[in-house]
């Protein structure tokens, strides 16, 4: 059965893509629900002076609103009916995620399969509308607090501006589960992805630019480029390593024949906590400067500016910090997302068990000190990709997007989305060569 499917995915080509008609028809759709998206960060937020918004997010962009920015797409710059992305949505799934690992029943309907899931989703859609109405009006109170922005301060104008901007993200909610479901790839990273990737071209040619008018020299530039495709070969390298439990199944008596018992592996990924942990360390620690500069600075005691200062982006304790925060969550995510426990309980369920250690908690205790150890190299190998173009930001005046945390998601993305148009490929090519064979059969019955 391997070596039919490595034969399968050794034949791959273009005219195999050809013939694959759902397939393109998955990619189209994918193509146009992005291409909605993007038109949808140009549409603005009604009641806005864009000018004096434009200039008041200037002194905001090295903050949090910074970083929301490059995963919106440039909507929160210019305020638009997307300004708040689809993070409401992720932070409601991975709260949901950690209240089904301390609440009892949301464990249940984990267990339950695919009606608790249903129920599950609901549960994080209704969070999500939670958590984008507080973040909407926090923002349309933040709007009015700086003069000029709001051409009508209000009530009038803060309803419309939740109503706008919660319809925004649950839109994007339903379009991100729409293109997973009828597209290629899981259509929230998509949509984040084209948001990061969008503004890609820009800060390249910003990096030029700088280049041309001397304010970087040309050795700092190449600099530049062979450390972005070195961390891209890493993080290529680092995604795909995985660490493999040898699992075997006994031997099965089917009434006088005896069955050789099989063997399969347990993937363990160096990165399981994917991206999630450099995106929350990021927005927790560009919370106090984005709060401080929204504030009157001037009424702030000294040590209160002191640390703020510090937090600065790039700043010694920032990078600190930010390691330490990485570290934390890549742990933290992982023990969230994976259960060693319930592991455990499916393999001796099927008769499973790894050579040499007892199954049930002997099994647990062993993927668990399995799993904490290569998340040790998961853990430096974050901190490593998200540090080292935070020194070049910080020592060389490097564009924004070009940091670590957009270059990991980008390539991860990719990675997935091209992994699973392969497997459409391969599906197309085995259903092909299953029904060649059923007429091949036909043929030889009626000779």
């Amino acid at each position: 059965m391997a070596s039919a499917a490595e034969q399968l995915a050794a034949n791959l080509n273009f005219s195999a893509f050809s013939k694959a008609e759902d397939l393109k028809k998955r990619i189209w759709f994918t193509l146009g629900a992005l291409l909605v998206y993007r038109l949808g960060t140009y549409i603005p937020m009604p009641g806005i002076d864009p000018a004096a918004l434009a200039r008041a997010f200037q002194q905001q962009s090295t903050g949090i609103l910074g970083l929301f920015n490059m995963f919106s797409g440039g909507a929160v710059g210019r305020m638009a009916i997307f300004a708040l992305g689809i993070m409401p949505y992720i932070s409601a799934s991975i709260i949901i995620q950690l209240m089904t690992s301390v609440v009892p029943s949301l464990e249940n309907l984990k267990k339950e399969g695919e009606q608790g899931r249903k129920v599950i989703n609901q549960y994080t859609r209704y969070g999500t509308v939670l958590l984008a109405t507080f973040q909407a009006y926090g923002i349309a109170a933040g709007l009015e607090t700086q003069a000029g922005i709001v051409v009508d301060p209000g009530w009038f104008f803060r309803v419309s501006a939740v109503i706008t901007l919660v319809g925004g993200t649950m839109f994007l909610m339903w379009l991100g589960e729409q293109i997973t479901s009828r597209g290629i790839g899981n259509g929230i990273s998509l949509i984040i992805f084209a948001g990061i990737v969008a503004h890609l071209p820009a800060a390249v040619a910003n990096l030029l630019e700088l280049g041309r008018t001397g304010a970087l020299s040309t050795a700092v530039i190449l600099l530049v480029i062979v450390v972005a495709v070195a961390c891209i070969a890493f993080i290529v390298f680092v995604e795909r390593a995985q660490r493999r439990l040898l699992i075997q199944y006994p031997k099965r008596q089917v009434g006088n024949r005896m069955f050789q018992g099989d063997t399969s592996h347990l993937p363990l990924k160096l990165n399981t906590a994917g991206v999630i942990p450099p995106i929350f360390a990021s927005s927790l620690l560009l919370l106090p400067v984005t709060v401080a500069n929204f504030a009157d600075t001037s009424q702030l005691p000294d040590w209160a500016t002191a640390i703020v200062a510090s937090l600065g982006h790039g700043q010694p304790l920032y990078m600190l910090f930010y390691a330490g925060l990485i570290a934390f969550f890549a742990f933290f995510y992982t023990a969230v997302v994976f259960n060693p426990t319930d592991t455990a309980d499916n393999l001796k369920k099927h008769g499973g068990f790894i050579p040499g250690i007892r199954p049930g908690e002997r099994t647990a205790e062993y993927i668990d000190y399995v799993l904490t150890r290569i998340t040790v190299i998961g853990a430096i190998y974050l901190v490593l990709i998200c540090l080292l173009p935070e020194f070049l930001i910080s020592a060389a005046g490097v564009p924004f997007y070009l940091g670590g945390t957009s270059l990991l998601i980008v390539v991860s993305v990719t990675m997935d989305t091209v992994a699973q148009i392969q497997g459409h490929l391969l599906a197309h090519q085995y259903e092909g060569l299953v029904k060649k064979a059923k007429l091949r059969g036909g043929r030889r019955g009626a000779r």
